[in-house]
C-alpha cells in the first residue's frame, strides 16, 4: 500500500471522538497518526494500520 506523510486515512473503525479520519505524521515500521477530530496522536504498527484502512486521500 502506498501511503505518504500528510495523507488522510479513512479507517474501518471510528475513534471514540466519532472521527474515522487520521492524518499520517510519520511512516516506517510504525505509523504515527493524528485523529482529524480531536487531535489525539497514536503510534500503530504498519501491518495493523494497513489492514484497517478503507481509503487514502492525498493532501
Amino acid at each position: 500500500m502506498d501511503i505518504q506523510v500528510g495523507d488522510i486515512l479513512k479507517m474501518k473503525k471510528q475513534h471514540p471522538c466519532g472521527s474515522v479520519e487520521w492524518e499520517v505524521l510519520r511512516i516506517g515500521a510504525d505509523f504515527r497518526l493524528k485523529c482529524a477530530g480531536c487531535g489525539h496522536q497514536i503510534m500503530i504498527p504498519r501491518v495493523k494500520a494497513e489492514k484497517n484502512v478503507k481509503a487514502v486521500r492525498r493532501e
